[in-house]
């Protein structure tokens, strides 16, 4: 349960400027939360930090363990001397204002696969031990992560279920001869999620010295081609080729007329429960080494799931299925004790969800963008006069347009009842302060504002275009000048009026 008021903001670390075509955990991580103790904030949210394929949503990664490659610091690689300047010899000229994560598949990762050559050949020996640490505390995931991405890697690529049947159905015999195959592939992944691991707990402790928490994301479901559902078979819903039966996604809604078809397996609820939810339990033991405070997506999912059978077209043929939710996150209170969890519970919310929700005191999330729709908008649960302290307010989020180009593309309706609910009449300039002061000025005791409202940029810094793959979906980044120390300054005045930091 949410019980001071604090603010914070939304940036996910690709966005980050730096040298090196996407955002790093290094200097420029660093500066950003100077930023954000400057400006008084108490959080940074990111989205999921996990290692990214097809796609490139964060939401669909290859572990739900396992950290993002393309985000370990290249320049903290050659200060270590774990890179030499000749690695970076011919580095491709990288555009600074957007991702190419073709290019960082190609470059990013041989340049970490130097710096794991550089330390097989002897090079800084004294992280050996350290290496040999972290191979042994997070063996449960990393073992099963190193061989999936070196079998996929000796695929070609191809998904798991794509493999031949002996790896593909994880047969002893055939783990034990691609484990002794693969062995040098297998180190080099390992030593690159040491390195990620490494970097992301030094800038989580740097933040904590500064008085900035870091919130992170669970996604609620895996991907389809992943070392999780690789291992774990029995826990959802395949055939015997590893073919998915039924998938996830959600029905029509606001985002899409056809719902969105996500196509990540469904759990196996009742095979989970028979063994106390261990996989869950493990999952957010995991998560609470990386963040401070944990938003569950799709939270209504642990109620019942949106399931399609496989394969579809889109997501409007399917069914409400009912989850274990309670017996789940009790399991993981007696485990791990009571959980920072922040519920994200849009979307087709029903009664069960909120039940669900406030049966564990779980703060849910509410979106100005979502509150002015309609003909009779004086009802509508985000309007600020009816929000909650414990719940969490935000302007918009990765999924929905910036407040700039949200205001510019509104309907003429939604322009009004925003006109008739402040009184006022903005422009496409100042809007998204507007609804930033709204925000941090509501009772919700945490407020979430997305950067590119801060910087108030429009359409083209959106994040994400749910239920789309579109080119640009994951790719914005800000410029290093953007980061303005007046920004600062007015966001901790806000900040300050608002009791959401002490003067």
């Amino acid at each position: 349960m949410l019980t001071k008021r604090s603010s914070g903001v939304l940036l996910h670390p690709t966005s980050l400027p730096g040298p090196y075509g996407i955002g790093e955990l290094g200097a420029q991580a660093r500066h950003f939360v100077d930023w954000l103790a400057r400006a008084g904030q108490t959080y940074w949210q990111v989205m999921p930090l996990g290692p990214t394929g097809y796609g490139d949503s964060p939401y669909q990664a290859f572990s739900a363990f396992a950290g993002n490659p393309y985000l370990i610091d290249l320049t903290t690689l050659r200060e270590e001397g774990l890179l030499h300047a000749s690695d970076f010899e011919g580095t491709p000229d990288f555009d600074a204002g957007r991702v190419d994560f073709g290019l960082q598949y190609v470059w990013r990762m041989q340049m970490l696969g130097r710096a794991y050559a550089h330390f097989a050949f002897g090079h800084h020996p004294e992280l050996k031990a350290a290496f040999e640490a972290f191979k042994a505390e997070e063996a449960a995931w990393l073992d099963d992560y190193a061989l999936f991405m070196a079998l996929k890697d000796a695929h070609g690529g191809l998904p798991w279920n794509a493999w031949e049947p002996g790896t593909r159905d994880r047969e002893p015999q055939a783990l034990a001869a691609a484990q002794e195959q693969l062995a040098p592939n297998i180190e080099r992944v390992k030593f690159i999620q040491f390195l990620f691991f490494r970097q992301w707990r030094a800038l989580r402790a740097y933040a904590r010295e500064r008085g900035v928490g870091v919130i992170g994301d669970i996604p609620i479901f895996v991907a389809m081609d992943s070392s999780d559902a690789w291992a774990n078979r029995e826990q959802f819903y395949f055939d015997e080729q590893g073919q998915p039966t039924v998938v996830a996604g959600v029905p029509p809604d606001y985002f899409s007329e056809t719902g969105q078809l996500w196509g990540n397996p469904l759990y196996r609820w009742d095979v989970m429960e028979q063994d106390g939810f261990r996989w869950w339990i493990e999952r957010f033991r995991g998560s609470l080494k990386l963040y401070d405070l944990i938003r569950i997506d799709h939270f209504r999912g642990f109620a019942a799931y949106w399931e399609i059978p496989y394969p579809a077209e889109n997501a409007i043929h399917g069914r409400w299925v009912p989850a274990p939710g309670h017996a789940l996150l009790e399991a993981v209170r007696r485990a791990l004790g009571q959980m920072p969890i922040i519920a994200e519970d849009l979307g087709v919310i029903t009664p069960d969800v909120e039940q669900l929700r406030d049966d564990f005191g779980l703060p849910g999330m509410a979106v100005l963008h979502f509150a002015f729709g309609g003909g009779d908008f004086s009802v509508n649960a985000f309007l600020p006069h009816n929000l909650k302290a414990n719940q969490v307010v935000y302007t918009g989020t990765h999924d929905n347009d910036t407040s700039r180009g949200w205001w510019q593309h509104a309907d003429e309706q939604e322009r009004q009842n925003f006109r008739l609910y402040t009184h006022s009449d903005p422009s496409e300039e100042t809007f998204a302060w507007q609804l930033t002061e709204i925000a941090l000025e509501s009772r919700p005791n945490l407020a979430i504002i997305p950067l590119q409202d801060l910087l108030n940029l429009g359409s083209e810094a959106r994040m994400n275009f749910p239920g789309t793959s579109g080119p640009h979906n994951w790719t914005w980044r800000y410029l290093a000048a953007d980061l303005r120390p007046d920004l600062a300054t007015k966001l901790r005045a806000l900040t300050e009026r608002t009791g959401r930091v002490e003067r």
